[in-house]
């Protein structure tokens, strides 16, 4: 039974496959090349327990068990043969298995870059970009120096072979993608939500950096990993406010109400959840001020923190006051707050900066005070929405007429999770690869204008 149901799984990945993985794929209607991008958290033997009775039976203590494991986990890699593979929780601290990975990706032509957790916690990230399809121009490595120990990925790679035959020989045609692999810290409370957005926003700082400095246009922007968050989340919308696009849900039409339709993950606590993510940001696509979304991103963790703590407006207004008797929130009181939200006062907290920022966004006037109906117009029930559709933020610029420079967007053309059954919200009881399911998008290039100036 085992058996057949295997079969049947490998049968519907090569479908995809025959599709767009294989060096030989062209997209139907257009004739062009496609490419694959595939991101796992193929969990670390480190943390997988095999006695969930005694926490500290680990894989890593059984080579047979973590050798037979990350051996199948490489079989079904390579049989998918995607572009671009985001790998997550990869043991950096076992040589033996470093060298597996890197020897049988390497012989089936993939370039690879690992990357560990720093303060040495074990595992990290791998990212292997297949040379058939992409050339890796450069990698830079992002250390976030948080509680949590995490870190990120940024390749910039270009397309191997010209897409569009007649622009061959064009000067104006950009064919570079910048790719990023990543793993969010686990928000095992509230406190450390803050600490998953800032994570976000260093990415994004580091992306849009990296463009600068190396004086780039605008080009596709795919960011992969483990998120550790849901669509609900306030990365989810951050991510939004700044133009990507989930690739799982725009292949399948899924709006935000759509989230409970697929899973990815199901987690030490037994909850089955969606958090794995392939993000798409085209060229040319509406983009937000990063500091203005990052403001707006914590200004709405904010009031979300202040609504779960309290359940009247008047509690809120009366714990923002604090003592103030004149009946208006001041600086002094919007900040004491923001220390028992446990926003500000720790060493990953706000910066005194950013907790000024937020408090522009409360006191637009510039009065210094806030009022009960300013604090119900800006906190409490904010006018107009927060958070646009699913595809709201995906505004085409089609350039002016002035505009000559042309570059390489991709459209998404398909998008699988794998064990086949979490695209219905279910978690298997005989998958064992992982804690996580495998996400694999299929891109096509496609022309587009793209902005002269990055914001």
């Amino acid at each position: 039974m085992r058996k057949e149901r295997k079969m049947k799984m490998k049968g519907r990945i090569s479908r995809i496959g025959s599709y767009a993985i294989s060096s030989s794929i062209r997209d139907h209607h257009q004739q062009q090349p496609c490419i694959t991008c595939t991101t796992f958290n193929i969990l670390a033997p480190i943390y997988k327990r095999l006695n969930h009775e005694d926490p500290s039976c680990r894989e890593s203590d059984y080579r047979a068990f973590w050798m037979t494991r990350n051996q199948s986990i490489l079989d079904w890699l390579l049989y998918e043969r995607s572009s671009i593979i985001c790998l997550q929780e990869f043991w950096v601290g076992n040589e033996e298995l470093v060298n597996i990975y890197e020897k049988r990706l390497g012989a089936a032509g993939y370039t690879s870059f690992k990357l560990g957790r720093t303060n040495n916690r074990g595992d990290g990230l791998l990212t292997a970009v297949h040379k058939d399809f992409l050339r890796v121009l450069n990698c830079r490595e992002l250390l976030f120096n948080d509680c949590g120990d995490r870190v990120a990925q940024l390749l910039h790679v270009e397309l191997a072979t010209t897409p569009f035959t007649q622009c061959r020989n064009s000067n104006d045609l950009r064919q570079e993608i910048l790719i990023v692999n990543t793993h969010l810290l686990f928000p095992h409370d509230s406190s450390l939500c803050l600490v998953r957005l800032n994570q976000v926003y260093k990415i994004l700082q580091c992306v849009e950096s990296y463009q600068t400095e190396n004086n780039l246009n605008p080009m596709s922007i795919i960011l992969c990993g483990d998120w550790n968050g849901s669509k609900r989340g306030h990365v989810y919308k951050f991510l939004r406010s700044q133009g990507f696009v989930s690739s799982y849900d725009t292949a399948h039409q899924y709006t935000d109400a759509d989230a409970h339709k697929w899973v990815s993950h199901r987690n030490h606590r037994g909850n089955i959840c969606g958090v794995d993510f392939i993000w798409l940001l085209n060229p040319n696509s509406y983009r937000k001020l990063l500091k203005t979304s990052w403001n707006e991103a914590v200004f709405g963790m904010f009031k979300y923190l202040l609504r779960r703590a309290l359940r009247t407006e008047h509690d809120a207004f009366a714990f923002l006051k604090a003592d103030n008797c004149d009946d208006c929130i001041t600086y002094s009181g919007f900040c004491e707050a923001l220390r028992h939200l446990n926003l500000v006062g720790h060493c990953y907290g706000l910066s005194a900066e950013e907790t000024k920022d937020l408090w522009v966004q409360a006191d637009i006037d510039g009065n210094g005070v806030l009022d009960f109906e300013g604090f119900q117009q800006r906190i409490w029930n904010p006018t107009g929405t927060e958070q646009g559709d699913e595809h709201g933020n995906e505004v085409q610029d089609n350039g002016s007429k002035d505009s000559k420079l042309q570059t390489i967007g991709f459209s998404i053309k398909n998008a699988v999770l794998f064990p086949p059954e979490v695209e219905k919200g279910r978690w298997p009881d005989d998958y064992s690869l992982s804690d996580h399911a495998r996400l694999t998008v299929v891109f096509s290039p496609i022309r587009m204008p793209c902005s002269q100036l990055i914001p």
